[in-house]
């Protein structure tokens, strides 16, 4: 794993909230917009439990994300990401990543319905723009 890149990804993240996230429900792909947080290279967005995700997840825990190019066309950078979903249970982190932008699925970091996904890649393809070759960490 290059430093350069892990920093550029890393970056790109911060600067990107709003992505997709894709499961597998019956063996077809079912995609929705998210609102993502991260860690270093962990993402993760909230739900509330009683969402279909939740269920696809619990099935089959490896999902699919794109974030980046918000808004300013196309020469932003980007990334398709593979990872592993699972269910974070810290109160810490479920107040760290608490948005207001939430609170029309989840009332408050308290809710008990509210469940935070931590999603851990394991391949990230980035792109400094569209067309561009992919730099590739895995891992």
């Amino acid at each position: 794993m290059t430093t350069d890149l892990k920093t550029k990804i890393t970056s790109m993240f911060c600067n990107h909230e709003v992505g997709t996230l894709a499961t597998i429900r019956e063996n077809r792909p079912y995609s929705r917009f998210m609102l993502f947080f991260n860690k270093g290279l962990v993402l993760y967005c909230a739900t509330n439990e009683h969402t279909h995700k939740i269920e696809d997840i619990k099935s089959n825990p490896h999902v699919h994300i794109l974030l980046g190019m918000q808004g300013s066309g196309w020469n932003d950078p980007y990334a398709e990401i593979e990872a592993e979903a699972s269910f974070e249970e810290s109160a810490d982190l479920k107040q760290k990543f608490w948005d207001e932008k939430l609170s029309e699925w989840i009332n408050s970091p308290e809710d008990p319905e509210y469940l935070l996904l931590k999603l851990t890649p394991s391949v990230i393809r980035y792109y400094e723009k569209a067309g561009s070759e992919a730099e590739v960490l895995e891992g």
